[in-house]
């Protein structure tokens, strides 16, 4: 059976979803956000087989999410989050937001979030990037924009 490519498609969710669809790749980006940047950090933090990690760790590099350094004399190689992939690290904390509040349970959050401008422990907001109010999908309309298919 062949994959639907997500990436040709016309819709913004379907091409990101074509980066990081697979369950183990914003987990891997958690990751190395969190500071596991070497292969064996992360293979160690998932319990994910080395297989597995390569593929992923070589899909978001080749989507340019995550560059791939030397470290040691030998070739190995650590990785880091792009400009690319930091911000899509904050897609990753609106969904860190969306499962604390509705599957964190009695126990909480598993991590807190100290904001670096204030030094509150904090969570994302979604405002508007005209106005400054709050934005989430009861407070928008959907329309065709220049990309939308014909």
């Amino acid at each position: 059976m062949q994959r639907t490519n997500f990436g040709e498609m016309a819709c913004s969710i379907a091409r990101t979803l074509d980066v990081i669809g697979e369950p183990w790749s914003p987990l891997v980006l958690r990751d190395v956000y969190a500071g596991f940047t070497r292969f064996e950090q992360i293979q160690a933090d998932l319990g994910i087989s080395r297989k597995v990690l390569t593929e992923r760790l070589n899909h978001l590099v080749d989507q340019g999410v995550l560059e791939r350094r030397p470290y040691d004399q030998r070739p190995r190689f650590e990785y880091v989050l792009t400009e690319k992939g930091t911000e899509l690290v904050d897609l990753l904390m609106v969904m860190v937001r969306w499962g604390d509040k509705w599957l964190a349970g009695q126990a909480g959050a598993p991590l807190l979030y100290r904001h670096h401008a204030c030094g509150e422990i904090s969570s994302v907001d979604l405002r508007c990037a005209h106005c400054g109010e709050p934005m989430h999908a009861g407070d928008v309309d959907l329309l065709p924009g220049p990309g939308a298919a014909s």
